[in-house]
């Protein structure tokens, strides 16, 4: 069926608005394909700035795009005036690349980037004329899909879809797209469509298929949810994208017309983490780790440079740095790239293996800014969240930075980690004020008036399958209190204090915990006002103080209450394939200042993902850093590629790079991932275009 072409409805409007460039199509490298039979729309709920440089929106429209029969187009929340002006005009929500009503699509998929985008779902709903519950949409109502980090706690968001996704996306997505089509074709009915998917895709959460119990059913049955129907799962166990490693690391992506955030050429080096900081939700839910190989990621980097005209490359992962080749991939894309004016920055890298090598391969000639996140003030407290870096190894990263030639150094910690006292707090000032002394040390004396030093402050979320989901957030007045005795412990002015505001912290717990219920609080704030929550300047805490008292609901008791270890969870029945048992083990260990090592690096740690996902560690290279006389530890799950994944032809001349960019090629038939590794949603841990961060 032809679909609406809303751009002599929209056109009108842009001379009214900031930024037009937002809702303007025909970018350089987009896919149309408004022949195919089977249309899916991809929303990032932000504006275009920050959602066209999301991994997630480029990594899924590519992957329906290749799936025959089906097109793929992206849709961007609009910005307020934009927002106002298309309400006031009878405007509804359109797609970027054939400007046609979302509504008008098969199937819609929302991205859960972060909490603060829960207002944004439902504004990026309403706008889109759906309805805003998946329990008053009609049998003609695209099936409204969601996926991203935030599906690990589903519940605050189920009443508004028909299905989130749980994991990877690169094959679940296509795959539940396509017993769509086929069911729909059939002439199944709406009910009939959502129980398949249930059924049938890996990872699928149909949350109108269960019955959401109180308190004291909850816990005496083990689950919040109970299942309408035998054959829906009782559990929900996350999707792994297995090819990962031997899939091309190539992603074509779209050249915008305007500036984005991290607007450059990203690869993908390889995904997962297990250095098990208990903080980190990314961590635990990425599981485990792959790796792609030098050759691989070498060619991507060529490819896409030439490509795009892009003139900046950042290889990204929640942790480049421990990649077994990493050296080698530097080199060799140094070497590709010298003499073009090209960038190349690794925006995820560790404090510990942040040595002089590793600092003459990624210095380059731009140096902007370092990222350093040592996390906590003291080696107690980094013990407890088991960051398992030390001061000394802060000293020798700063050493080895601004020996190298860098300048600005930020180190970023967070307030409110479990256990934390007065003096790990003033143990921030303390380090901070030593590391600047190392980084003037290191220089020139002459060039010692430009070194600068800053201290970037968040405040400590309690995220779900982590083993901190059971640990308080502290409250904003504390906050404030402990970020004031930071600023008054810090004694030089060359010494900056910078810190996040802890109203939005809040909300992003409440959201991280809450059950079920929650939802209806999202909703009333949303229609008090709330949108755009990350924004500072839009931010909306008296929406939500509001909805808490409309609804008699009591927000602090969801973000700060501590909770036992055997108290069956809202989310209980989603999982990461880390199971519940090691996170409680961990939490164990953390109250006894005990460390975790790194299964990638040392023996196996029982974490589960692997034997429940049925997929292994996969290394290029066995990983020595921190292999003993003995030789690297023994772990059953860790796999040794002997050779690379995927001939791909990586060319080495730096001419290759320098020529002029050709016409970007058709959407990849290997798709790559569904989750953006980049940290939190306001930047936390990555670097700008200027910067690189250290995890």
């Amino acid at each position: 069926m032809a679909r609406t072409n809303l751009w002599p409805r929209v056109e009108p409007l842009l001379a009214s608005i900031e930024r037009p460039a937002r809702y303007l199509n025909h970018e350089w490298g987009c896919v149309v394909k408004d022949d195919a039979p089977f249309q899916f729309c991809m929303i990032y709920p932000d504006t275009y700035e920050l959602g066209q440089a999301n991994q997630a929106v480029r990594i899924l429209v590519n992957a329906v795009n290749a799936t025959e029969g089906m097109g793929a187009e992206r849709a961007f929340l609009p910005a307020v005036d934009m927002a106002d002006l298309m309400r006031d005009a009878g405007v509804p929500l359109f797609s970027l690349e054939s400007c046609a009503p979302v509504a008008e699509f098969d199937a819609v998929g929302i991205t859960l980037p972060h909490e603060l985008a829960a207002t944004n779902i439902l504004e990026t709903l309403d706008l889109a004329g759906i309805p805003l519950h998946s329990d008053e949409r009609a049998e003609e109502d695209p099936i409204v899909l969601a996926g991203g980090p935030c599906a690990y706690n589903p519940e605050p968001y189920a009443p508004f879809f028909d299905v989130i996704l749980v994991g990877e996306g690169e094959e679940q997505l296509p795959e539940a797209l396509s017993l769509i089509r086929t069911l729909r074709a059939e002439g199944a009915p709406r009910a009939d469509i959502l129980r398949a998917l249930a059924r049938e895709v890996g990872g699928a959460y149909v949350p109108s298929l269960y019955r959401w119990r109180d308190e004291a059913e909850a816990q005496a049955a083990g689950s919040w949810v109970e299942p309408l129907f035998d054959d829906v799962p009782p559990v929900v166990d996350k999707r792994v994208f297995e090819g990962f490693a031997t899939s091309d690391a190539y992603e074509p992506m779209v050249v915008p017309y305007t500036e984005v955030v991290h607007d450059r050429l990203n690869v993908e080096v390889l995904r997962g983490c297990a250095r098990g900081c208990r903080f980190c939700q990314a961590g635990m839910m990425y599981r485990p780790v792959r790796e792609r190989s030098a050759d691989n990621i070498v060619s991507a980097v060529v490819r896409g440079l030439a490509d795009t005209g892009y003139d900046e490359v950042s290889l990204t992962s929640l942790s480049s740095t421990d990649h077994s080749q990493i050296a080698e991939i530097l080199t060799r894309v140094n070497g590709a790239c010298a003499g073009t004016g090209v960038r190349v920055s690794v925006p995820s890298q560790r404090l510990d293996a942040f040595g002089v090598e590793m600092a003459e391969l990624v210095a380059g000639q731009k140096k902007g800014g370092l990222t350093f996140a040592p996390e906590a003030g003291t080696q107690r407290l980094r013990d407890v969240i088991n960051k398992n870096v030390t001061e000394d190894d802060l000293f020798s990263a700063i050493d080895a930075a601004f020996a190298a030639g860098w300048r600005r150094c930020k180190l970023y910690f967070m307030v409110g980690l479990p256990t934390e006292t007065d003096d790990d707090i003033k143990g921030i000032a303390s380090l901070a004020q030593r590391a600047y002394d190392r980084a003037k040390a290191a220089v020139p004396p002459e060039q010692r008036g430009s070194v600068r030093m800053s201290v970037s402050c968040a405040v400590f979320v309690p995220k779900a399958q982590t083993p901190f989901q059971w640990d308080g957030q502290i409250s904003p007045e504390e906050t404030l209190r402990r970020v004031g005795l930071l600023k008054r412990s810090v004694k030089y002015k060359a010494v900056d204090v910078h810190y996040h505001d802890p109203a939005t912290s809040f909300v992003e717990a409440v959201m991280s915990r809450g059950g079920r219920e929650v939802a209806a609080w999202v909703e009333e704030a949303w229609r008090r006002g709330a949108r755009f929550d990350a924004w500072t300047e839009h931010f909306n805490g008296e929406g939500g103080t509001g909805a808490a008292e409309a609804l008699g609901r009591d927000p602090p008791a969801d973000a700060q209450t501590d909770i036992a270890t055997d108290y069956v969870l809202p989310w209980n029945h989603i999982t990461a394939a880390v199971s519940p048992r090691f996170l409680a083990r961990e939490r164990a260990r953390a109250a006894e200042g005990v460390t975790t090592p790194d299964c990638t690096f040392e023996q196996c740690s029982a974490c589960g993902a692997c034997p429940t996902l049925g997929a292994d560690i996969q290394l290029q290279e066995e990983r020595p850093a921190t292999a003993g006389e003995s030789g690297v530890a023994a772990n059953p799950y860790r796999t040794v590629r002997a050779t690379g994944p995927v001939a791909v032809g990586a060319p080495s001349a730096p001419e290759a790079v320098a020529g002029a960019a050709s016409e970007p090629e058709a959407a990849a038939e290997v798709p790559e991932a569904l989750h953006d590794p980049e940290r939190g949603p306001r930047g936390e841990g990555e670097g700008s275009s200027e910067e690189e961060a250290m995890a």
